[in-house]
């Protein structure tokens, strides 16, 4: 029987869809090793992986039932996906549905962190507040304002959108130019150094690659001016923490807000102990409505794979994988 392993708990909308496939198994666990993985998925025809399961070469030769690997995510840093193209084995993801959603939590942490919400928060529950002052937590206002997008892919735009929306000016800086995409939503393409130094608040939204991988460390947040904030919603090792922590304990930078982090899920003690730094667990598309469609979306992609089709969410790379695998005699 065919034999589906889902190594998180997805929504029931997705099971269903798996079901009328074959065996479905939901083995929900916090953290994994290679060792696990390859325990867990030895036998698997498809598997439905997390963020936080290294799918690595050696993971992907020991499982020689696997076709396709559906990792209920966008980013796919977890996987090995030249390995996975050379076991034949297909790799998806789930792009476009979490862009609303992550580009709503980037607002709302700019918002937090502009505002000291948190700190409002914290302050009220601590009965401290002892009535309407004209010097109490204040902040800044968004309007007129520059934001700076480092990124500017669905998620970056959408985050221009609602910034404009807000009564910012937005620039952004990208690998990729793409001039109307800069006239369609108002904001200017810049260098790197030019969006650091002249944005009020900075906010992440690229992949993490060997490139983009500590990009934002003690050259580049020196960059930025002075009483700035910075808001990263993409991965957390984009982002040199130790870094991070001494431009915001010098008073370099005003705040931050952070729902990535560079050690996932630990988090840098320096970083917990500023009461300015608004922390989120990661829950960029945590909305009922943006996980079932990602569960719906990984479980269309197995069936397609599973009857010998294409998966629609193929990622780069893995496109001419070779499927099906035989199955071991």
């Amino acid at each position: 029987m065919t034999r589906i392993v889902v190594t998180g708990q997805i929504p029931k909308a997705g099971i269903a869809i798996l079901r009328k496939e074959g065996e479905v198994v939901v083995i929900p666990t916090s953290s994994r090793n290679e060792s696990d993985l390859i325990e867990l998925l030895r036998d698997a025809d498809a598997a439905i992986t997390m963020l936080s399961d290294p799918m690595t070469s050696r993971v992907l030769r020991a499982c020689p039932r696997l076709k396709i690997v559906a990792n209920y995510a966008v980013g796919t840093n977890n996987i090995d996906v030249a390995a996975a193209r050379r076991c034949g084995i297909h790799v998806t993801n789930t792009p476009g549905v979490l862009t609303d959603a992550t580009a709503d939590l980037t607002l709302a942490l700019i918002l937090a962190v502009t505002r000291r919400v948190v700190e409002g928060d914290r302050f009220v529950r601590a009965g401290k507040f002892e009535g309407w002052d004209p010097g109490l937590m204040l902040g800044i206002s968004l309007q007129g304002k520059r934001l700076g997008v480092i990124g500017m892919g669905r998620i970056g735009q959408a985050v221009v959108a609602r910034a404009i929306a807000f009564g910012m000016e937005a620039v952004y800086h990208t690998r990729s130019f793409d001039q109307t995409t800069s006239l369609e939503l108002g904001a200017a393409r810049v260098p790197f150094e030019e969006l650091m130094a002249t944005s009020h608040v900075v906010t992440i939204h690229t992949p993490l690659t060997a490139e983009t991988k500590g990009m934002i460390g003690t050259e580049a947040l020196a960059l930025m001016r002075r009483g700035s904030f910075i808001v990263n919603t993409s991965r957390g090792a984009v982002v040199d923490e130790d870094a991070l922590a001494h431009a915001l304990e010098t008073g370099h930078l005003r705040g931050a807000g952070l729902d990535v982090f560079e050690n996932e899920p630990t988090v840098n003690p320096r970083l917990l102990r500023l009461p300015n730094v608004v922390l989120a667990p990661h829950i960029g598309s945590a909305t009922d409505e943006t996980r079932n469609e990602m569960a719906r979306k990984v479980a269309r992609d197995v069936c397609l794979a599973l009857r010998g089709e294409t998966p629609k969410h193929l990622v780069a790379g893995t496109r001419t994988a070779r499927i099906p695998r035989k199955k071991p005699q």
